[in-house]
């Protein structure tokens, strides 16, 4: 009976840890595309995966020098937000489906855009790591509109600190302190 118990709590701590690892994953991904972190990227592609944007197959290997460079051209700041997902995992194999916001604002921050989607994915678990093997990334909800930046032209809020689309992150600092930083 007692060896019944500690088994069903080993099997619900695994699947909350896969659970963790495959949100981690992702989350990864969105935060490597806001700070321009290829590194963060790849790191969460398998060496053999792809990545569908549009009706473009990107190898996984290859979406951060095509993501960074995008976001680049696009736009002067951008924010991914992983909101909720759902997740099924049979062994070493996971498919999630987690919602997504995107903020873009464009060059010279005059307009800027929302875009809602989710991100469909199966991921695998190899030697230990849960990895992406393939996106499938929708968008299904596209809006434009004028940009407010907290940049010290009275809108409220002014002086925030500045997020940097590289390892000068704040994010990065260790420790963090309250010294540096660029600000609007």
């Amino acid at each position: 009976m007692e060896e019944d118990r500690f088994a069903a709590l080993e099997r619900e701590l695994r699947y909350l840890r896969d659970r963790q690892e495959i949100l981690d994953c992702v989350v990864s991904t969105a935060r490597g595309n806001d700070r321009h972190d290829k590194d963060l990227i790849v790191g969460s592609y398998h060496p053999d995966s792809l990545h569908e944007l549009g009706r473009n197959l990107i190898p996984g290997p290859a979406y951060g020098d095509h993501a960074n460079h995008a976001h680049a051209a696009i736009s002067e700041v951008n924010l991914h937000n992983v909101t909720m997902q759902s997740c099924e995992i049979e062994g070493d194999v996971a498919h999630a489906e987690s919602y997504v916001i995107g903020l873009f604002a464009d060059k010279g921050a005059q307009m800027s855009r929302i875009l809602a989607g989710r991100y469909i994915d199966r991921l695998e678990r190899r030697e230990g790591k849960w990895r992406l093997v393939l996106r499938r990334a929708t968008v299904e909800v596209a809006l434009e509109g004028q940009a407010i930046l907290p940049n010290g032209n009275g809108v409220l809020g002014s002086g925030y600190l500045k997020g940097n689309r590289d390892r000068a992150d704040p994010s990065y600092q260790r420790p963090l302190t309250t010294e540096g930083g660029e600000r609007w």
